[in-house]
């Protein structure tokens, strides 16, 4: 899994994403690219934002147990894979203003580096390892660009 703390691949992704437009069409699901770009920041806006609650305690107990494996692993996301109501994103958003957070956050990430994220809470998940950070970031964001074709 490529490591998303190096610059040339946040300038990889963020290369990706300037290649999507407000007409670009997903290969799959129901998102349209603008709620995308926003389902996407949510990962980033648990990490460095409290704009989401935590979950309960057995909630928390759940995801970490069942969720948090397929989250941070190496393997890919199947296509119309269940989310997490959090990152249900039902409203349209700008395209642009949606776009240029994203890449705020990716740069954000890269700059902060691995030894920030090392031993970092995620409010679903508890302490993670730089590396299960990496894999949550990097792979959910290459599913949904791969998913608009870019």
């Amino acid at each position: 899994m490529k490591n998303i703390f190096k610059a040339e691949v946040t300038e990889e992704l963020i290369d990706r994403i300037n290649r999507l437009n407000p007409d670009t069409q997903p290969n799959w699901g129901k998102m349209k690219v603008d709620q995308m770009l926003a389902h996407c920041a949510v990962a980033y806006e648990m990490a460095f934002t409290d704009k989401h609650p935590k979950p309960n305690a057995l909630m928390r107990f759940l995801l970490k147990t069942f969720v948090k494996k397929g989250v941070v692993n190496e393997k890919p996301y199947p296509r119309n894979a269940r989310t997490a109501p959090v990152f249900i994103i039902s409203d349209r958003r700008d395209f642009e203003r949606e776009k240029n957070q994203l890449i705020t956050y990716l740069r954000k990430t890269q700059k902060f580096g691995e030894d920030h994220f090392e031993g970092k809470e995620s409010p679903s998940f508890g302490p993670m390892t730089a590396q299960e950070w990496n894999n949550l970031f990097y792979k959910h964001l290459d599913h949904h660009l791969t998913q608009f074709g870019v």
